[in-house]
């Protein structure tokens, strides 16, 4: 269920970022921050930067996480005291937009499970990035080498038997095969994998991006699918790590970067870490922070954090941190339409905690397709009401996917002024 994932995002251990914080932060342009594209040399690992925004009344960390291209797992884990649904107006949200480079071939796209990331190599240097989400515990995704067979704009997913089984199973049977359109999983582009069953393909659930949320395939927002579709050709290596601790060097600072393990991690597996961490220290004739490094690791809050300047001077780069303007509008929210008298509605809840009819509705108003929703308030009473539909048959079809999706027991609610 996208509610349960969702509430599991909160259980992320805090972390201190007072060295950050205790920097000067200089503004930044946000529309010149870099999401996606960077340029790589061959002695460094770690690209971008961090930064911070404030929000405003009304918006959710998913739609934060969509405009900078983040997956929600990534905001989640290095914000872990602002509500993910309904954060406070004025609060500083730190955008991850720093990463370490799996260790793998760089060559191709590379996809690490563990940050839900894919790293696209299109040579000299240049590199692009994108979160992504993966599949679930019961259908992981796969790893190993690969390559895009074949590639389709608007592609026809054809349900496999064991997921049409699951479906009829919640009350929800689905078609042999589901046409290009809003109700399709695979969204309007697809790379298909020499891996039979497994794509990389867009979504009609965005705020799922983040999440394991698929069937095994690897799934990108439709923005960032359209420009890897264009950008990678037939035959395209693909390699899929899963890599929870990453180590990486830029202009000589050592840097390591940790995520929550999907499964559980072996002794054996942190030992090759720390391993690692001995040989550099070996090397360098330097001594590691082990400390900073234990809480890395016990933290994993997703992000590079210095833990050996090679250099004198090189770990001002952790100062690089800068806060952005927030934009106008951020690009994928969803959009609610006016009240009408002559539509139909679903009453989704009526809640006394006005906090918590704000977080319904916006859960509500992220499910794919939209579900447009809000909070109307009289008294010290909160409803959440789904809509406006069209026809009484509109409005039964998004009760029947609240109830599947979220076990929310919707009721109808009729016009006011029959036409």
């Amino acid at each position: 269920l996208f509610l349960v994932l969702v509430a599991g995002l909160h259980g992320c251990a805090s972390f201190k970022i007072a060295e950050v914080e205790r920097l000067p932060v200089p503004t930044y342009p946000e529309e010149k921050l870099e999401r996606n594209d960077f340029l790589l040399t061959n002695e460094d690992d770690v690209i971008g930067r961090l930064a911070i925004i404030r929000i405003e009344e009304g918006d959710t960390l998913p739609d934060i996480a969509r405009h900078f291209s983040l997956g929600i797992n990534g905001v989640s884990a290095v914000n872990p005291k602002i509500d993910l649904w309904v954060p406070k107006a004025g609060e500083r949200v730190l955008l991850p937009l720093s990463f370490i480079v799996p260790d793998a071939p760089r060559n191709g796209i590379v996809i690490n499970l563990a940050s839900m990331r894919l790293f696209h190599f299109k040579g000299g240097g240049k590199l692009s990035t994108y979160p992504i989400g993966i599949g679930t515990r019961e259908r992981p995704s796969p790893m190993g080498q690969m390559y895009v067979e074949r590639k389709m704009i608007r592609p026809t997913w054809f349900v496999p038997a064991s997921i049409a089984e699951d479906h009829r199973k919640k009350g929800d049977p689905l078609p042999a095969k589901v046409l290009p359109g809003p109700l399709n999983p695979l969204g309007e582009y697809a790379l298909y994998l020499s891996k039979p069953g497994y794509l990389i393909h867009g979504t009609n659930k965005p705020a799922s991006i983040g999440l394991r949320a698929t069937n095994g395939c690897i799934r990108l927002y439709p923005e960032d699918i359209k420009r890897l579709y264009e950008n990678t050709p037939l035959k395209t290596p693909v390699t899929i790590v899963n890599q929870p601790y990453l180590i990486g060097n830029r202009d000589g600072v050592v840097y390591l970067e940790a995520h929550a393990p999907q499964e559980d991690i072996r002794p054996a597996e942190i030992e090759k870490i720390y391993a690692r961490l001995r040989n550099i220290e070996k090397k360098t004739e330097r001594t590691l922070d082990w400390r900073r490094v234990k809480e890395v690791v016990s933290e994993a809050r997703g992000i590079p954090v210095p833990i050996l300047e090679i250099s004198q001077g090189r770990l001002k780069r952790i100062g690089e941190i800068v806060e952005v303007s927030r934009p106008p509008e951020f690009y994928g929210k969803p959009e609610i339409p006016e009240l009408r008298n002559d539509a139909w509605y679903v009453l989704a809840a009526r809640l006394r905690d006005k906090t918590d009819a704000q977080r319904m509705a916006a859960i509500i108003n992220h499910q794919g397709p939209q579900i447009p929703a809000r909070v109307l308030s009289m008294n010290d009473a909160h409803r959440v009401i789904a809509g406006p539909f069209n026809d009484m048959a509109g409005a039964k079809e998004a009760a029947k996917r609240l109830k599947i999706d979220l076990e929310i027991d919707g009721i109808l609610v009729e016009p006011v002024t029959q036409k």
